[in-house]
């Protein structure tokens, strides 16, 4: 039986030790801020690329991988005769996904492209566990049909601080976000289907956190909680708030923190908050 690689892109948010640690190969995004172009988590840190954004002149650009560099990756990464298992960003969102089937099908490797529907932390669920199942020897048909139920029992909500990013990206009008910031409202939304569904709007951070604690007790009830994390931008005080709110009302013990990729906090602006979980029915 060949061995499995797992491919995945540059939003997973996961750290570079456990993508060191599960061998796991990145297709970074690239952005544009202005006129100058740079590759997501290769040449610029989500602190840096906060910066540049909050001074940029509109909002940065984000482009997926070019065929012609997919087409060479999945070449080299299985060039030993390796299948190649790639687990992308939800197509609703980028291109990214489609590209890489095009290319699968333009090169002498074997590879087997799958839509993670989600972003950040919800996609890296899929990601690590595909490359736990590929490092004890399981088939590539068992991996799939794992993600599959990864995706069905996996939740992402994500808080927006402010709703500049938005009007920028021409996403709602500049109407919208005034009343919205004159009311200090902020939006709660789920990515369901890899498209973002609006599910309610708060004024506090007790209130977010109130939310999210509620619709996490709801999913989780009776079930295994298999991952737990909080990805932010430039939010690390609110990430601990609801980090030490899951710790108190569940029995997690522990809730893995990070900084979200530019990518993602080029559409949710600074101060955005996203928690992503999943889990398992009991045997």
């Amino acid at each position: 039986m060949s061995k499995i690689k797992i491919v995945t892109d540059s939003t997973t948010d996961l750290p570079k030790d456990i993508l060191e640690k599960y061998c796991i190969h990145v297709m970074p995004l690239s952005i544009q801020i202005d006129d100058q172009s740079y590759v997501d988590q290769v040449d610029i840190t989500p602190e840096d690329f906060l910066r540049k954004m909050a001074l940029a002149d509109s909002l940065p650009k984000t482009s997926q991988p070019a065929i012609g560099d997919m087409m060479q990756r999945f070449e080299e990464i299985g060039d030993d005769g390796s299948q190649i298992l790639a687990i992308f960003l939800s197509s609703g969102l980028s291109g990214t996904y489609d590209t890489a089937r095009m290319a699968a099908t333009e090169v002498s490797a074997d590879v087997t492209v799958v839509d993670s529907t989600y972003i950040s932390s919800a996609l890296g669920f899929q990601v690590v566990e595909a490359a736990k199942m590929a490092n004890t020897g399981t088939s590539m048909k068992e991996i799939v049909k794992r993600m599959e139920t990864i995706r069905k029992n996996s939740k992402l909500y994500v808080v927006l601080e402010t709703l500049d990013n938005l009007v920028k990206g021409g996403r709602i009008g500049k109407g919208k976000a005034f009343l919205g910031s004159l009311l200090k409202l902020k939006p709660i939304a789920t990515l369901e289907d890899g498209v973002y569904s609006p599910i309610s709007k708060v004024r506090t951070q007790s209130q977010m956190i109130h939310t999210l604690m509620k619709n996490f007790e709801s999913d989780a009830e009776d079930r295994i909680i298999r991952g737990v994390s909080i990805s932010h931008a430039n939010a690390f005080e609110l990430a601990h708030k609801l980090k030490n709110a899951l710790l108190t009302k569940s029995s997690l013990k522990d809730v893995m923190i990070q900084t979200t990729t530019p990518v993602i906090s080029t559409y949710t602006g600074e101060g955005a908050i996203g928690l992503s979980y999943y889990t398992d029915a009991h045997e």
